[in-house]
């Protein structure tokens, strides 16, 4: 018979591998640093809700169930807010630079199919031919995508691609119902060829250094005439 630890462990797995965002958030109605720092100091996040012409609601998150969610990009979050729900996209997160606390968050009110625009991580898999160097350039890439069905990436393979292959924007396998908006002709991944040293200027280089020196020695061996007189 699973315990109490054990069915809680399993209802939170089944509930990450869902992709469940709900948090119960309380309406904020103090303001200023000061009770920003008091209410991080009882573990919760300061946010603010805004768009659709809405007034922005400020309200205060739970800290460990919202930064759990946040770890990855471009989340929507099922608030419930005084018995509604309301969803909203995480547009922005502001962190301490030096502890890394997350101090704050611009929530923005969206709706079931609704479309947005968001920036995707670019992920690539495989390995280009031999002798070869991949250089990616662009790390995310710009789409309008349904709110409710944000890819968390896309992927672009570089498997076997040769020296001078280059992969576009346009190129990227795009998930269903998404639409580019990144420039059709931004660089995405770019393969060149691996750069070797110039042996031949190595030795070269060597040798001039080489002669310099014995020059040198050559020099002090000689008799100091001009000083002794």
């Amino acid at each position: 018979m699973a315990t109490a630890k054990e069915n809680k462990a399993a209802k939170a797995a089944k509930a990450d591998a869902a992709g469940d965002n709900s948090l119960t958030v309380e309406v904020r109605t103090e303001f200023g640093k000061g009770f920003a720092r008091r209410l991080r100091a009882a573990g919760k996040i300061p946010a603010v809700i805004y768009g659709h012409g809405t007034e922005p609601r400020h309200v205060a998150l739970p800290g460990h169930e919202t930064a759990l969610i946040i770890r990855k990009a471009n989340q929507v979050l099922d608030l419930q807010i005084e018995g509604t729900s309301q969803l909203a996209l995480v547009k922005d997160v502001q962190k301490d630079p030096v502890h890394q606390i997350i101090e704050h968050l611009d929530l923005i009110v969206v709706r079931k199919g609704e479309k947005v625009t968001v920036d995707i991580p670019v992920h690539l898999e495989g390995e280009s031919a031999p002798a070869t160097s991949v250089n990616q350039d662009a790390n995310t890439i710009s789409l309008e995508v349904e709110a409710t069905h944000i890819p968390e990436s896309v992927t672009v393979s570089i498997e076997g691609l040769r020296e001078g292959s280059q992969i576009l924007a346009k190129d990227v396998k795009l998930p269903a119902g998404a639409t580019l908006i990144t420039d059709p002709e931004v660089l995405i991944v770019g393969i060149t060829g691996e750069t070797e040293a110039d042996l031949g200027e190595s030795e070269e280089t060597e040798a001039a250094e080489g002669e310099a020196a014995e020059g040198a020695a050559a020099e002090g061996d000689a008799p100091a005439a001009d000083a002794a007189e």
